[in-house]
């Protein structure tokens, strides 16, 4: 009887783990307005369990978006544009061990037109807590851009607030740097 039933709790335990994992919404609130992303843990599951864990711990609460890429920046052939945040300005932030990349040839999602990406360093393998979100069609960010061919792992999609987003990106800078860079009020989940 013990052993049927220690049975029974493996198959259901590997059943829930074999489920689909499910889309998670999030709100990011900035001092420019709220938009919502939804994450794909079901094609990009280690880099959506890596931003919740930052969202989760409140992590972003007062962090910032400091980037702005724009086409007029000088940039490679073709430009990109972007927003990005996370934690490089606040410096009381401790980040989680980094992540290896999910490129998108194992994913599938691509950096398109409203899609939240991880950023990183020159490491493939150094995703903590940047992100960034896609203004445009930034494919070449999918990992034809750089030489190690990695790119950067995209798992969500804009579903709301696409005007704060621009907002945000049009805001003033000075190089990308904006200037004053836009405070993340909270990130939280739906």
């Amino acid at each position: 009887m013990r052993f049927a039933r220690t049975g029974l709790l493996c198959a259901a335990v590997a059943l829930l783990a074999a489920a689909p994992a499910k889309a998670v919404d999030v709100a990011i609130e900035t001092s420019a307005g709220t938009f919502v992303v939804r994450l794909d843990a079901a094609h990009a599951p280690r880099t959506t369990a890596n931003f919740l864990r930052y969202v989760d711990a409140h992590a972003y609460d007062g962090a910032s978006f400091y980037r702005t890429v724009r086409p007029v920046f000088g940039q490679p052939v073709p430009a990109i544009q972007v927003i990005q945040g996370g934690l490089e300005r606040k410096p009381s932030a401790t980040p989680f061990a980094p992540i290896p990349v999910e490129n998108t040839r194992s994913t599938g999602l691509h950096n398109t037109d409203g899609t939240i990406a991880m950023a990183r360093t020159t490491d493939p393998n150094s995703a903590t807590t940047e992100f960034f979100i896609n203004l445009a069609d930034d494919r070449m960010l999918d990992g034809d851009r750089f030489s190690d061919g990695a790119g950067y792992a995209a798992f969500g999609k804009v579903l709301r607030g696409r005007t704060i987003i621009t907002k945000i990106h049009n805001a003033p800078a000075q190089g990308e740097s904006l200037t004053p860079p836009i405070r993340i009020k909270r990130i939280h989940r739906l």
